[in-house]
């Protein structure tokens, strides 16, 4: 009986040192992080080593490492712990993500490629790889692959939201901007509230006054991808009214979404949009060209929400004329809130929009 209590003593000490050994290195990883983000680079590396001897096992603490030296601009530093230790079991794709990251701001693209390719082998599922990989044939001005990298992150991973705000970027500064709008409002809805939201929605806003054009009463012109002038007169015989190419749907319906209106600002693109949503549905074209965005703002619109949302989408480009329909709409406001933060886009594996889809 002596015996037995001797080795529960000694086995329930050894768990019990060691549940302790990895709280304590918890606790200073936890310190060790925020030193780190606050630039305190060597304190922070110091305390995360000291962590990583608590609990050798942790893969976690190698990584921020790894990380702080990154942030500290020691890639060869991040570089020789990544290498070590990315073929682990416990290994993530952020692993080769930042490894990648760190080849590439050593000049070493092509390896960087490669460590992301490796990656994606692993994890054929993540965004972030093929992001990264977009932004270094960004970098180097291959826009064919940056934009083949993005969709396929898009395809492969369809809740990711760096892959949308990439294309949108990139489709609002080209002559193809309809992908650009489908992409950037895509973005928005999937990542809501940050610098990045802020910036696409200007992008956003900026193109609709750019490529929507008002020369009459009778004669708008939409400059989505081609331009297209649309005289009143040609609406009262819709039979002959012909759509300029069918793979541009976007560009014949919002020509007529926009007729009747005098100017463009943010409350008549709320109008603009709304009935560029019904003449979609009404046209048929959904049967052609499926999209979770409008299918998206088509319940908005039957639940009663698309005047907030368009207001909400496209504030940062009308800041004071947001501000001016919110305080004369709190009631609405509020009941999108509501209903906005608890109906969430619904894309998924099977359900997401991509240019060529």
């Amino acid at each position: 009986m002596r015996i037995l209590f001797f080795i529960l003593f000694v086995v329930s000490t050894q768990i019990g040192f060691s549940q302790s050994n990895k709280e304590k290195a918890k606790l200073k990883a936890q310190d060790a992080i925020r030193l780190v983000d606050n630039g305190q680079f060597a304190l922070g590396i110091k305390m995360l080593e000291e962590a990583m001897k608590l609990d050798p096992d942790n893969i976690d603490y190698p990584y921020e490492i790894a990380y702080a030296k990154y942030a500290s601009k020691d890639y060869e530093g991040a570089v020789k712990i990544l290498e070590k230790v990315k073929k682990k079991k416990d290994a993530t794709d952020q692993f080769y993500q930042l490894l990648g990251n760190s080849y590439d701001m050593l000049g070493k693209s092509d390896k960087a490629l490669k460590t992301y390719a490796d990656g994606m082998k692993r994890f054929p599922k993540s965004g972030k790889l093929y992001l990264e990989t977009g932004i270094v044939y960004l970098n180097r001005e291959d826009y064919d692959n940056a934009i083949k990298s993005f969709e396929d992150g898009v395809k492969t991973d369809p809740t990711y939201s760096s892959n949308y705000y990439w294309l949108a970027r990139m489709f609002l500064n080209s002559s193809e901007e309809v992908w650009g709008m489908i992409y950037g409002e895509l973005f928005i809805n999937l990542e809501r509230n940050t610098k990045r939201t802020t910036d696409i929605s200007k992008l956003l806003y900026k193109t609709y006054l750019d490529k929507i054009k008002i020369e009459n009463d009778t004669t708008y012109k939409i400059g989505f991808g081609s331009n297209i002038t649309i005289n009143m007169d040609q609406l009262k015989d819709p039979d002959n009214f012909k759509l300029p190419f069918p793979m541009m749907v976007y560009s014949p319906v919002m020509s007529l979404a926009v007729v009747g209106e005098k100017s463009i600002d943010i409350h008549s693109l709320d109008r603009i949009r709304k009935r560029f949503n019904e003449l979609f549905y009404e046209m048929g074209h959904d049967k052609n060209y499926p999209n979770v965005l409008f299918d998206y703002q088509r319940e908005m619109i039957q639940a009663g929400h698309m005047e907030a949302y368009n207001h909400w989408l496209l504030l940062a480009g009308d800041e004071a004329g947001f501000t001016e329909w919110k305080d004369a709409n709190q009631a609405k406001w509020g009941k999108f809130v509501e209903w906005y933060n608890n109906n969430s886009i619904p894309i998924n594996e099977d359900y997401y929009f991509l240019r060529n889809k």
